[in-house]
């Protein structure tokens, strides 16, 4: 019927990348009206200067501080790998170094600001709109009345134009027409034409598959918790999970993270950290790499799914190596008994991932620098083994120096508050110190670390004396000066 047409749906949603309605255009080329692509402009130049210019890479861990992961990775063509998926996801991926654990954090580092509501509605609407009109579309629905021209003379064009604007890329990783209604529908997950090269020599056949196939099984994936910013992510991660079958694979592998005791809500998060789990066989690869967490390196049961969640990668890496080399390090290195190293894993599992001799030796060595003894490190690696995770420059050297210089402690101070070194500088400690002084409520003697673990309720309660939001705008003033300072006040 006629009244099915594109006026039905918000055109404005339309952006550079998403095009859901050309996809019909193979499917029933007379369908569609001209409908232009602008990011698959100039493919044939922008193919070669990628050819010349893309490193290939592959995510093994997802962690704040990649300077610490194994780097000596190499692709199949002798190239070393990012521990990123890309450059966007490199600037993603820089997360705040002083972040904390959720069983410790209680540190505000800023707030969220809601966004307006019309505009949350809205967004909602076009998305819903975009779903529905590939869904309409890959269903067979029919528009017979032009799309875009009501005089029907743009039906062609349209058919014209996506076979300019795609026949470049086919002509250089050899595809077939039939391939590109897949390219369009991919697109509106915000992959563009350096991504399709991309998944095409990461693995070929996954562009070769039906577009309802892959569309049944991204929205399987979507309606399992994986949100929809995360599926470019995925699929230039694990472009093989477009031929992983809804019944056969997906459903074993979800089956297997809810067996573990995987929240529902976390299934999503997980599959976005370690896509790659579903490459590995459930019976004969991911059941006995938890059994040997349980039996052999001695996680609880209990904690399993906590480890799991907090670094997914653990399901797919070789744990009897990685497990028994760090074992061994941190027995000799430090004299740790097993114990203390199962404390360690449990609480930061992401250790497993890290180099031994970028990441692991050069912090246990700064904190002997500054006066710590082995038994004292420790101490603190058991209680807080995100110290492993922070950056040495930006983060534990200034801290230092601050606990020495401005609060007027000693080093075997952090023995007995270690969470010192997972606050921030900038939004938690200093602030904290300034404000007291400020106050005339710093007393005599070694600034009291105490006074940095609380909530600013119970840090403005206990020990300021005064409402959080004198805290706060004394805060923001404080940030503000600091900023000026570092970048020049012009």
């Amino acid at each position: 019927m006629a009244t099915l047409s594109l006026y039905l749906f918000d055109s404005t949603y339309l952006t550079h990348y998403h095009h859901p309605f050309a996809i019909r255009s193979y499917l029933q080329p007379s369908s569609i009206a001209s409908h232009s692509f602008p990011d698959i402009d100039n493919v044939g130049s922008k193919i070669k200067a990628r050819r010349r210019s893309t490193s290939r890479f592959v995510a093994l861990s997802t962690h704040s501080n990649p300077r610490i992961l194994k780097s000596n990775r190499k692709s199949r063509y002798g190239q070393t790998l990012s521990p990123y998926d890309s450059e966007e996801d490199e600037h993603e991926g820089n997360e705040d170094d002083d972040s904390e654990e959720d069983w410790l954090s209680d540190d505000e580092f800023g707030e969220l600001q809601d966004y307006d509501a019309d505009l949350k509605k809205l967004k909602s609407q076009k998305m819903a709109n975009t779903r529905l009109g590939i869904s309409f579309l890959l269903a067979g629905g029919s528009s017979t009345g032009s799309f875009y021209s009501p005089d029907g003379k743009g039906k062609m064009k349209a058919r014209k134009s996506i076979d300019e604007r795609f026949s470049q890329l086919s002509e250089e990783l050899g595809l077939d027409e039939k391939c590109f209604p897949l390219l369009i529908y991919l697109s509106t997950f915000g992959l563009k034409e350096s991504h399709f090269i991309q998944m095409y020599e990461r693995h070929m056949p996954s562009l070769q598959i039906n577009v309802s196939s892959a569309q049944e099984r991204l929205d399987y994936l979507l309606s399992v918790g994986v949100k929809h910013r995360d599926i470019r992510r995925i699929l230039l991660r694990q472009p093989q999970i477009l031929e992983y079958t809804v019944e056969k694979s997906l459903k074993s592998h979800v089956a297997f993270l809810k067996d573990l005791g995987i929240p529902e809500v976390r299934i999503g998060q997980i599959i976005s950290a370690a896509p790659s789990l579903f490459s590995y066989s459930v019976e004969n690869s991911l059941k006995p790499t938890a059994r040997y967490l349980v039996e052999e390196v001695g996680i609880r049961k209990n904690d399993l799914a906590k480890v799991v969640q907090l670094s997914p990668q653990i399901l797919v890496q070789r744990i009897d190596n990685t497990w028994n080399t760090r074992y061994n390090f941190f027995s000799k290195e430090l004299g740790a008994p097993r114990d203390s190293i199962v404390k360690m894993v449990r609480k930061h599992p992401q250790l497993l991932h890290y180099s031994i001799e970028d990441g692991l030796l050069p912090r246990i060595n700064f904190l002997r620098s500054i006066g710590m003894q082995d038994s004292d490190i420790l101490k603190v690696l058991t209680r807080l083994t995100q110290v492993l995770s922070l950056s040495l420059e930006e983060n534990l050297r200034p801290k230092y120096i601050y606990l020495i210089n401005e609060l007027r402690n000693e080093v075997k101070s952090l023995t007995k508050y270690p969470v010192y070194l997972s606050l921030s500088l900038d939004q938690r400690i200093r602030p904290r110190h300034r404000y007291l002084v400020s106050l005339k409520k710093v007393p005599k003697g070694p600034f009291p670390l105490s006074s940095l673990v609380p909530t600013d309720a119970s840090f403005c309660q206990h020990w300021a004396g005064t409402s959080v939001d004198q805290y706060l705008a004394f805060r923001q003033r404080l940030l503000l000066k600091d900023f000026a300072t570092k970048y020049g006040r012009r």
